[in-house]
């Protein structure tokens, strides 16, 4: 699956100088969870479509590397945060937990003007995080 483009789901307004930016890593256990997470994925990138305060978003994903990437942008943390506690995006989460091998999420802030986010700059920073948080600080086995 190739990815999915960035879209912006709503324009910043001009009260609106930067924008608070997630992105995440997940990589299932096996195979077999790859088509159980690609389709509740989708669920969720069709919520972030609507979901008030979010400037922008892209999914990548590697079903044969089991590995997705999210990346999105948002008005506020506290956007970010609604959108996470709403349905279906509550629900995916914790209905997926069993099959997550490792997860890694960042945040940062841009200047809206710096919209949409550049991929490989959020790839450096995931792995970036998940060498911080590896207890021998290498980051998971990948």
């Amino acid at each position: 699956m190739p990815t999915l483009p960035w879209v912006t789901p709503h324009p910043a307004g001009p009260e609106t100088t930067h924008a608070f930016v997630m992105a995440s890593r997940f990589e299932v256990r096996s195979l077999k969870d790859v088509p159980r997470f690609l389709l509740k994925s989708l669920s969720a990138w069709g919520q972030v479509r609507k979901a008030p305060g979010a400037l922008g978003a892209s999914l990548e994903a590697r079903p044969f590397g089991k590995v997705f990437y999210t990346l999105s942008a948002w008005e506020s943390r506290d956007a970010l945060h609604a959108y996470a506690r709403t349905e279906p995006h509550r629900s995916v989460m914790t209905g997926l937990r069993a099959t997550m091998r490792d997860s890694t999420f960042t945040f940062w802030e841009v200047p809206v003007d710096g919209l949409p986010v550049d991929w490989d700059d959020a790839k450096r920073r995931i792995e970036a995080q998940a060498r911080a948080a590896a207890p021998d600080g290498r980051g998971p086995a990948r």
